[in-house]
């Protein structure tokens, strides 16, 4: 394991030492959110509805600013070096702390010592999809064909690094197959290739590539959740069609910068995890976006990154990605 993924562990512990006197002032002016990516997307719908809602519980308004770029790094950098008081927050996917560590040789913020994990907020699970042009109908029959064709398929990601990208990587590892990757620089031109049948297919959040499977715009091969999901039971995991063990989804949390009162943390995380328990929260936005609460204290969050990022880690050194 690397050695930062220890000391991860050990702060996520040494963060929740009792601060009683910041926790009962807090939250004593404005609270900012800090969104690493750029609005419209599931990072900033739940940055800005839990804002909302933090809002009303303490009476104190909650300001989200969107800072996207650098795979998230500018956000990172910038809340890295706000007072550590709880009044600047960071909402970001886990590529922040899962996957730039291992993917940049340096980093505009230090993953461990610049940040204090407070809560995860949701999961959203990705989806093998594929134009209809695609002569394959399941994962089986891709692999198939792929082993026919070795490096012929392209596939679409987000960018290097991107979680379609690296979905894909661990992919041809377990499936023992090889595609070519397309970069693209997010989510909606990728897809919109793909729909357009310009490059036949990509992992994606399935609630960003919802309506095309329901319009057959897309089929969707298989979802790279452990299980089945309940709302779409038709739908077969990639583990079941193929290839054991695969799972693969992104997940999005909120951080404090480091040094940030573990009472103040607590206190957070107790609000937070209160907004995501609420079915009218649940229904409202979590369900239409496709997107699974993240239940659990700072310290089961911080066990969460640390799994992950050793996960995501072995991935990208096995397929020799490197963003200098």
């Amino acid at each position: 394991m690397a050695p930062w993924l220890h000391t991860l562990t050990a702060l996520g512990c040494l963060g929740l030492t009792p601060a009683i006197a910041q926790d009962q002032a807090y939250p004593s002016r404005p609270i900012r959110i800090v969104v690493s990516a750029a609005p419209g997307g599931a990072t900033d719908i739940l940055a800005r509805t839990i804002g909302q809602r933090l809002a009303i519980a303490w009476n104190q308004q909650v300001i989200v600013e969107n800072k996207p770029g650098a795979n998230t790094q500018l956000a990172a950098e910038f809340v890295a070096h706000a007072p550590p008081d709880g009044h600047t927050l960071m909402v970001t996917a886990e590529v922040t702390f899962v996957v730039n560590p291992h993917l940049y040789s340096k980093l505009l913020y230090d993953p461990v010592r610049d940040f204090v994990p407070v809560s995860g907020l949701a999961t959203v699970n990705h989806t093998l999809v594929a134009h209809p042009s695609l002569p394959a109908q399941n994962i089986r029959e891709l692999i198939a064909l792929a082993k026919a064709k070795p490096g012929e398929l392209n596939y679409a990601t987000l960018g290097i690094g991107s979680a379609a990208h690296l979905n894909m990587e661990m992919f041809q590892r377990m499936a023992g197959v090889k595609l070519t990757a397309v970069h693209y620089r997010g989510a909606t031109p990728a897809l919109i290739d793909v729909i357009a049948g310009h490059v036949p297919m990509m992992f994606v959040n399935l609630g960003n590539a919802m309506a095309a499977w329901k319009d057959g715009k897309v089929k969707a091969l298989a979802v790279a959740s452990p299980q089945r999901l309940a709302r779409f039971p038709e739908l077969p995991t990639v583990a079941e069609s193929g290839v054991p063990g695969f799972s693969a989804g992104s997940w999005f949390g909120l951080f404090a910068p480091g040094g940030t009162p573990g009472a103040v943390v607590t206190r957070i995380n107790a609000e937070v995890q209160r907004i995501l328990a609420d079915p009218d929260y649940r229904e409202k936005i979590l369900a239409p976006n496709v997107l699974e609460p993240v239940a659990g204290s700072p310290a089961q969050y911080t066990e969460m990154i640390r799994t992950d990022a050793r996960k995501w880690g072995e991935v990208i050194r096995a397929a020799g990605i490197k963003v200098e």
